[in-house]
Order: structure tokens, then C-alpha cells, then sequence
């Protein structure tokens, strides 16, 4: 490709809506352009290194028996309804919904899993046709109400989906490992730093999930790791160890005066008690009116997943003092006892308050808390499980080391989905004694936007962007200098045309253009290997070699240099 010709232009200012810096350097590189909030075009440059990693994808999804298909981006309502995630809180608003000339409801695609099911169910009648896994690479629309950072988190983007179908859990499980082994050469062969945890399953649903992350400090997410053995997983999935049961009697539950103490903190300091021995009280009203009462011992936080994910998917937000007040509950002095049976209200509890003895607790009156509080003794749950929020510092749920926190980019997620889809649409096979059974699937999804950004995220330095030869826009940057002059033109276009024929992708820059802006250009855009042809070195025979990411430049003899370049190319690695 001559530069000359290449459509999309280069910057040299940042954008002042990009803050991160692959959103930066892909707009400045001309790789991608802003249409609206979380809508991006890809320019060629930009297009050519997401054809790479699909190629990547592609081949190792075929390695583990994958067939691709293409499933399409609109869906009847009907698949979704028939689920339940027409209806649910999540996914909510995101999930975009409008009707056709005919009056039918339809959604634009944010997932497949409802399109998979319905296709397998009328496709898959025998046991002896399980398991396989399908593939495909489609557009998808989210609405996000916050779309940022580039392709970080955008509205609407390329995925690459696949899904497993087997016969029972056994089979998935078998099955599952492969797919992980070939999202970790995935993340390999596109040169990141990954690191695989524990996640949260979501609006997708099923029992088991993993993400692939990439760790840096601009990512959205936080993952919980443990430096004493392999546990990690998604903050919003993390557990920890919460102490041993107190051995501590039972003491008489009495009121005591707490004049203007409606902090945690204040209310320890004021009773002499650590937080560890208060119970937390925090609300939220459920998108139906409900008021959730959650409790927790004092020095933990909520985790908002996790209740979210007990309380089966209730869209949440902080109650006001008005709802509170509505239900007779005194803000800052609440309690949970004498809560049980109140309309309206559930009381959700943190299993660590089954931990602790004789417990400070709000008396629900102003003024006022309840020294000695016990569970179940003096209150009781409509629900308790583990909602508590993990954080650096806390004992690992498997050895007791401390956790510690990273920030980190989702690159791809794993899901055991279980029969959630198939039940519902009625996706089932015939077993070896004929009879009917759901079939047990995997979901598996890569977002290639995000996967391009995270790249560049990793691969950059000042001047630009460092791409990965294995996902490069191309392989050689053919810069040439002094194109006034006949011969230094003529050796360039011949060294083009070699280096073409040895098999080589090259972007050959033949403009008109100063020394300093052809060479800001080749370190912004990042491509491997940089050649230079020159009048001062086609005067020796030469022709200047540098790699992207190396500070050193080398002479090769000009008659030898496409073969060279290869050869610099096949052995090229990047810096740890």
C-alpha cells in the first residue's frame, strides 16, 4: 500500500475527548474515527489489525473442533422472552428494543445465547450429534450509559461468541479446559499479559465463569488476588475469610444513648468497641418498590453484585431518607430488630453476622443504639448469604494470605451456562434410552475492539504505537527519502516490489514529505520493521533496518535486503 494513497490521516494532536492513550494513538494513527458516543469507524489501518486478531481467533477456535457460523444482529422478541431476559432488570435498558413495519418486537443483538438455543433446538434431535462447538464473529449493540476510553467501552462492537452444546455437565466440564488453554494462546500470540480469575456470572447466568484480564492501572475492573497461592477472581465475584464463630456468651440486649453518632466509625469510637463488633446497615429500593434492609458487620463494605445477584437480578438504587422514613426506619440509628414481617421490607444479611457476639446495632430510634445484639437471636433474615465487598488486606478464602487489588481490562469470559437457555427454549436431544433431556452449553466470548486497545495499551511508548508483528497493520514501513532525485525513487519502487514478492506486507511511504514527518508517522502507526531508503545510503549500496522497538539501526546490503528484512522479522521479539 503507498502511503499516498492510503485513506485516513495521521494527527499530531491529541484528541481533548481521549483520555486514555490507546484511544489516543489509535485516533492520531488513523486506525479509527468517533461517529457518536461508543460508535467508531475503523479506517484501513485500524481494519487490518482487527483482521489479524480475527484471524488469530479464528485459527484457534478451529484447532479445539470449532465450526463458524454467522447468527444474525436482529432477534424476535420471542427467543428472549422465552428466557426471561426480555423481562429481567438486567440487561435492562442496554438491551435496545424496537418494532418493525408489522407491529413485531424485535432487540438489535447484545449476546447470542437465545439465537444459539433456538438454532440447536431445532438442529440437534440425538445424543450421537453431541458435543460440538460453534463459533461465530458479529456485530453486537449495548446501550451503555457511560461509553469511554475508545474501544475500551463502546456501544457498539465486534465479538467473537462461541458455544458449546453437550450431554451433561460432565461433557462441559471436559470440554471447558480446552477453551481456556486456547483463550491463554490467544492472549500469547497477541503478545498481552493476561491473567485468568474467578468471576461474577451476571445477567448470562449458569454456575462457573472465568475472565481474562489484562492487568493495568486505566482498566474498569478489579480483581482480588491472593500472593500466597493462585486464588483470584473478579472483585465482583471475590470471597474471603470472615474469622471463626465468637465464643463469646450471649449478653441481655439493651439501649444506650449515642447523641449524634450515626457513623460506624463514630459509634465504635463513642462505645469503645472495634467496628468489627457493630452491624452495618445499608438500603436500596428495588426497581418494584421494595425496600432491601442489608446487613453486615461494621468493618466490611457490600458488595452490590453480590446482593444484586441474591435477591435474583433486582435492579437496585440507594434508598432516599424519604423511603426509609416512609417504613418507619430512622435513618442513621436503623436497626434490623423488630424488622421481621415489616411490608415492604427485606432484610438481607451478610453471613458474618452469624460470626459475631453481642453486636452494636441501631435502635431505630434517634439517639440511640442496641448494645448485645445476636442473630438469629434477636433478629431474623429473609436471606443470608455472602455480600460482602473483598479488599486488599482481608485473609484468602484458601490459604488465609493477604489478598491484594489490581486494576484490570476484561479481555475474555468463559461460562458454564448449564441448561438455562436450552430448558427454556425447549433445546433438548434424545438420550441413548430415548428419552428427552436439556442440552448442557458453554459459552465462550472474545471482544475484538477492546482486545485491539488493550494491544496498544501495553505496546506503546511516547512516539507511538508498538504493535505486535503477529497483529501488525503491516510488516515492513518503507520510508524513502530524496524522491527528487531519479535513482534513490527508482531503488525505493524496486525494493517495494521485492519485498512485496518475498511475501511481505508494506506500507511504502512515497510522499512528499519531510524526513521528520515520515519518521513521526512510522513510530506513531508502530509498524515492526522500518527500512529507509536514502540517498546517502543507496550511495553505499545500503538500505537503513530498525525495528519499532529497538533504539539501534542496522545497514543492510541493498541487493540482500528483502530476504534480511524477513529474516528480521521471523526472529523478532518483543521486550518483557
Amino acid at each position: 500500500m503507498r502511503f499516498s494513497q492510503l485513506f485516513g490521516r495521521t494527527l499530531r494532536e491529541v484528541p481533548a475527548e481521549a483520555e486514555l492513550v490507546s484511544h489516543q494513538l489509535l485516533v492520531r494513527a488513523a486506525m479509527i474515527r468517533q461517529l457518536a458516543a461508543g460508535i467508531y469507524s475503523y479506517l484501513p489501518l485500524g481494519w487490518r489489525v482487527l483482521a489479524k486478531i480475527e484471524r488469530i481467533l479464528r485459527e484457534e477456535m478451529d484447532r479445539i473442533g470449532g465450526q463458524e457460523l454467522l447468527l444474525p444482529v436482529v432477534h424476535p422478541a420471542e427467543v428472549w422472552q422465552a428466557t426471561g431476559r426480555w423481562q429481567a432488570p438486567a440487561p435492562g435498558p442496554a438491551l435496545v428494543r424496537f418494532r418493525d413495519r408489522w407491529g413485531h418486537d424485535l432487540v438489535i443483538a447484545m449476546t447470542h445465547e437465545e439465537v444459539i438455543a433456538d438454532l440447536v433446538k431445532s438442529e440437534v434431535f440425538s445424543y450421537r450429534q453431541l458435543p460440538f462447538m460453534v463459533y461465530h464473529i458479529q456485530t453486537k449493540f449495548r446501550d451503555e450509559p457511560r461509553p469511554r476510553g475508545g474501544l475500551i467501552r463502546v456501544r457498539e462492537f465486534v465479538m467473537k461468541d462461541a458455544y458449546s452444546c453437550h450431554t451433561d455437565q460432565a461433557s462441559l466440564d471436559e470440554f471447558y479446559p480446552k477453551m481456556y488453554e486456547a483463550y491463554v494462546k490467544i492472549f500469547q500470540r497477541c503478545h498481552l499479559d493476561h491473567v485468568a480469575v474467578e468471576a461474577d456470572t451476571g445477567m448470562m447466568g449458569g454456575a462457573v465463569s472465568h475472565e481474562f484480564m489484562a492487568i493495568t492501572n486505566i482498566g474498569e475492573d478489579t480483581l482480588i488476588a491472593c500472593g500466597g497461592c493462585a486464588y483470584s477472581a473478579n472483585v465482583e465475584r471475590a470471597e474471603f475469610r470472615k474469622g471463626v464463630p465468637s465464643a463469646e456468651a450471649e449478653r441481655e440486649i439493651q439501649p444506650v444513648p449515642t447523641p449524634e453518632m450515626k457513623t460506624i466509625e463514630d459509634v465504635a469510637a463513642f462505645l469503645g468497641v472495634p467496628t468489627e463488633q457493630t452491624l452495618k446497615a445499608v438500603f436500596y429500593t428495588t426497581s418494584l418498590g421494595e425496600l432491601i434492609f442489608a446487613v453486615i458487620r461494621g468493618d466490611l463494605s457490600i458488595n452490590e453484585v453480590k446482593l444484586t445477584n441474591v435477591l435474583g437480578g433486582a435492579e437496585l438504587h440507594p434508598a432516599t431518607e424519604e423511603e426509609l422514613q416512609a417504613h418507619g426506619i430512622v435513618a442513621g440509628y436503623a436497626s434490623p430488630v423488630g424488622l421481621s414481617g415489616l411490608s415492604g421490607v427485606r432484610v438481607v444479611a451478610d453471613d458474618s453476622v452469624r460470626l459475631g457476639r453481642n453486636l452494636v446495632a441501631g435502635a431505630n430510634r434517634p439517639g440511640y443504639h442496641y448494645l448485645n445484639v445476636n442473630y438469629p437471636r434477636d433478629f431474623q433474615a429473609d436471606i443470608e448469604a455472602d455480600i460482602a465487598l473483598a479488599r486488599t488486606g482481608l485473609p484468602c478464602p484458601r490459604c488465609e494470605s493477604v489478598l491484594s487489588e489490581a486494576r484490570g481490562i476484561e479481555l475474555g469470559h468463559l461460562f458454564k451456562l448449564g441448561t438455562r437457555y436450552s430448558a427454556a427454549v425447549g433445546a433438548n436431544y434424545l438420550d441413548q434410552e430415548g428419552r428427552p433431556r436439556p442440552i448442557v452449553m458453554g459459552s465462550y466470548g472474545i471482544g475484538t475492539g477492546r482486545l485491539l486497545a488493550a494491544i496498544v495499551e501495553e505496546h506503546h511508548d511516547e512516539r507511538g504505537i508498538i504493535w505486535p508483528p503477529s497483529v501488525a497493520p503491516f510488516q515492513v514501513h518503507l520510508v524513502t527519502l530524496g524522491l527528487d532525485q531519479p535513482e534513490v525513487a527508482a531503488a525505493a519502487d524496486a525494493l517495494y516490489g521485492e519485498l512485496q514478492q518475498a511475501g511481505l506486507e508494506v506500507l511504502y511511504d512515497d510522499r512528499e514529505e519531510s524526513a521528520g514527518v515520515k519518521f513521526n508517522d512510522a513510530d506513531l502507526i508502530g509498524i515492526p520493521l522500518r527500512l529507509t531508503v536514502s540517498p546517502r545510503n543507496l550511495k553505499a549500496d545500503k538500505v537503513e533496518a530498525k525495528l519499532r522497538w529497538e533504539p539501534e539501526r542496522t545497514l543492510l546490503p541493498r541487493a540482500q535486503a528483502a530476504a534480511l528484512a524477513q529474516s528480521l522479522l521471523e526472529h523478532a521479539e518483543l521486550p518483557e
